[in-house]
């Protein structure tokens, strides 16, 4: 489960994540097809995270979503109770079976369960190299200590030199990453991205900084350099399943063709407007809604214009940060 505070963005921009109309109509059929987005991840009864969210941040944004399921939750929309794994061998062959039919575009790696799975995804991964893959990590801490080490550790080891993009809330990926770190101050970034690239990350986002006066930062980084940030404003309110819709968002987006910069940026707006838009279906938590652009306009929407289509929001990176062909580098290290 990943519970945040509520993040929004400080200023608005029209930032499409879909084709223009008129311009897909003189696209090729198979250009205009929508991306293929294989999902690795839990299947999440409350709808708040795991597969749930993928599938529908992934349709929501354009793309094809191919969801393999690796295990189970017993959760609310308040807590995570249990997980039930899935055997290694069902996940590898749900895999595969998909692979050989459909032409995957891009890769995201949610929660999968056990050791065993993530060793089984990091076969086909290595197989399948000229695929990028997205890799996010929630926080587990609803899970006993033993079983996130062992998990933590089988995702480094095997997962991490896979990986294209890690995405992971600071506070997590800290602790995962660094957890001998002495400094006098938190570690940046660029300090965790540096970690990352240890294990064969090129870049790493790193959402939920802590920023003075109740705001917070998401930062895209390498080891050598901030690629770009954006400051959100902080309100008291939690939420179930935001870092699932954003990586989910980056994956289908950078399957369907955008570099990672434009690929980021355009998931943070989204992951805004979710937000903005989010609702408690239960006791809970709230859930981001995915598809707040198939909603009702209110009155007051009437009069936005393109500003109200699906894709509107404030993108991540500043237009002096943000870089032009930033390509998305396959990923090529086979074990």
């Amino acid at each position: 489960m990943l519970s945040t505070s509520t993040i929004r963005s400080m200023t608005t921009k029209a930032s499409p994540l879909l084709p223009d109309t008129a311009d897909s109509e003189t696209d090729d059929s198979a250009d205009a097809s929508p991306a293929c987005v294989l999902i690795f991840n839990a299947s999440d009864p409350s709808g708040a995270g795991g597969l749930t969210a993928d599938i529908t941040t992934v349709a929501s944004v354009g793309g094809h979503p191919i969801a393999v399921v690796c295990g189970a939750y017993a959760r609310d929309t308040a807590q995570i109770f249990d997980h039930f794994p899935f055997d290694d061998e069902a996940v590898a062959d749900q895999a595969r079976a998909v692979l050989e039919d459909l032409p995957v575009q891009a890769i995201k790696i949610g929660f999968v369960g056990s050791p065993e799975n993530i060793s089984a995804i990091a076969e086909i991964t290595a197989d399948y190299d000229e695929i990028p893959v997205i890799a996010y990590m929630p926080n587990l801490s609803w899970w006993r200590e033993e079983l996130i080490d062992e998990y933590l550790d089988a995702f480094r080891e095997l997962l991490l030199p896979q990986t294209s993009v890690l995405v992971g809330n600071h506070s997590t990926l800290w602790r995962w990453l660094l957890p001998d770190w002495t400094g006098s101050r938190n570690p940046t970034p660029r300090d965790i991205a540096r970690a990352a690239s240890e294990m064969g990350v090129p870049y790493t986002l790193v959402t939920g900084i802590p920023l003075p006066e109740q705001f917070v930062e998401n930062v895209l980084a390498s080891p050598q350099t901030v690629l770009g940030s954006g400051k959100f404003e902080l309100f008291d309110a939690t939420f179930s399943g935001a870092g699932d819709t954003l990586s989910a968002a980056v994956t289908a987006l950078v399957g369907a063709g955008n570099d990672l910069g434009e690929a980021t940026s355009e998931a943070l707006s989204y992951l805004d407007r979710c937000l903005d838009a989010g609702f408690r279906p239960g006791m809970g938590h709230i859930v981001p809604d995915r598809m707040f652009w198939a909603q009702p306009d209110d009155d007051e929407d009437e009069d936005a214009g393109d500003d109200a289509s699906p894709a509107a929001g404030a993108p991540l990176l500043d237009e002096t940060q943000a870089l032009e062909g930033f390509v998305m580098p396959p990923h090529d290290t086979k074990h």
